[in-house]
């Protein structure tokens, strides 16, 4: 290689180093990571299970992030004993459901023994009512979870 282009390279190279880094103003930025749309959904927890003088009272919270009110909401539940046999299936009436809002509803479940209940299935919604609402809504936007040692899911 001739020396003059070696001196030209060296020259090249320190000028480059000399500059040090680019301006933050010079750097590229990423570009903002896109923003998605909550999913709606429909939560449902399971929150307490407690002896009552009618038999057992379960307390539900509920949000209703559909982004639409709820006129009506009911669920056809099936409640399981400690082996796993369907005890009974009740259908639990949470009325209204205003969109955005975090409700806690409870329901006495008369002659069940909490200390007996080994699951609890939503085994449908019998009732999804509002204002630009599939009615099937309800359930596929459903998420459940609970609070209690009792398994609760769909």
């Amino acid at each position: 290689m001739p020396r003059s282009t070696t001196s030209l390279r060296l020259l090249t190279s320190a000028l480059a180093m000399s500059l040090g880094p680019a301006p933050a103003w010079a750097q590229s930025t990423p570009a903002p990571a896109s923003v998605q749309a909550p999913v709606p959904a429909l939560s449902l927890e399971l929150n307490t299970a407690q002896p009552s003088d009618k038999g057992c009272r379960l307390a539900f919270v509920v949000n209703n992030a559909l982004g639409a009110d709820l006129s009506k909401a009911a669920f056809e539940i099936a409640l399981f004993n400690e082996a796993g046999v369907v005890d009974r299936l009740t259908v639990l009436d949470f009325k209204d459901l205003p969109a955005g809002k975090t409700k806690v509803t409870r329901f006495d479940l008369a002659g069940a023994d909490c200390g007996k209940i080994g699951r609890v299935l939503i085994n449908s919604a019998t009732e999804c009512v509002g204002t630009g609402v599939d009615p099937a809504a309800c359930m596929r936007a459903l998420k459940t979870s609970t609070k209690t040692g009792i398994a609760f899911g769909v």
